[in-house]
């Protein structure tokens, strides 16, 4: 005889690994060439200029720049407009030239003999 009674069985014990979705660079930041922008499952975002789609539809940079958003109407087959969410890495941003200031050389001080 068992000295335990049987427990029931669980089905709902197992779970799945996360997937990391969403956006990665933000817009204003610098992104490299091949740097990902948004993991995304289908296209919900559209690759625009300089951003190349993978086969997972993830969307990454091919050329060095500053990632920004935008919109584009698109004509659906049925002839239903839509907008959809457009991605680009344009060229650099122009940087603030820091002017260089002078500064004064120590002089130097003669020890008290």
């Amino acid at each position: 005889m068992a000295t335990k009674k049987a427990g029931g069985t669980a089905k709902n014990l197992t779970d799945s690994n996360p997937q990391y979705l969403g956006v990665k660079l933000y817009a204003g930041e610098k992104a490299h060439p091949g740097s990902v922008i948004i993991r995304q499952r289908g296209t919900r975002m559209l690759p625009g200029q300089n951003v190349g789609m993978g086969k997972d539809h993830t969307l990454y940079a091919l050329t060095e720049g500053i990632v920004s958003f935008g919109q584009r109407r698109k004509t659906g087959f049925n002839q239903i407009m839509k907008v959809k969410k457009m991605v680009h890495v344009t060229g650099e941003a122009p940087t603030k030239t820091i002017a260089k200031t002078t500064l004064k050389k120590p002089t130097k001080v003669k020890a008290a003999k």
